[in-house]
């Protein structure tokens, strides 16, 4: 759950934005990450809020890769990074490229390093659009 709420957040600039606002009001929610302002594949309201079915498949190719790791904790699934994924992440951190998307990361770690449930709510109060959408309806 909490994979996904970030994952809104960062694939969405303008809620971002928006919780930003909410929650820390002077603090500067730097660059675009997406700076076409496209999305390239959009979330579904699913179950807990957004979601992209393509998280079984990109978590699997991550494991397989050797870049996460699973841990199960009380029928909780969590995953976390491998020394290569530490690896790989810090190299892209590093390239001009991912820049954006690093400083985007680090202010959601910043600010929102919350529960999953936590976050949730937090999205839910935010933006009742989402909570009042279908389930299925892209975002």
């Amino acid at each position: 759950m909490k994979l996904a709420k970030l994952d809104f957040l960062l694939r969405y600039p303008d809620r971002f934005n928006t919780l930003m606002a909410v929650r820390r009001p002077n603090v500067d929610a730097g660059e675009n990450p997406w700076l076409t302002g496209t999305i390239e594949q959009s979330m579904i309201r699913y179950r807990y809020g957004p979601w992209d079915p393509a998280y079984y498949a990109l978590l699997g190719a991550l494991t397989g890769k050797g870049l996460i790791e699973p841990k199960h904790e009380d029928a909780v699934a969590t995953y976390c990074t491998t020394q290569i994924g530490h690896e790989v992440a810090r190299a892209l951190a590093e390239s001009e490229s991912w820049s954006p998307v690093r400083d985007r990361a680090v202010l959601l770690r910043r600010y929102f390093n919350l529960s999953g449930i936590t976050l949730k709510n937090l999205i839910y109060e935010t933006f009742p659009d989402i909570v009042e959408a279908d389930w299925g309806t892209h975002l």
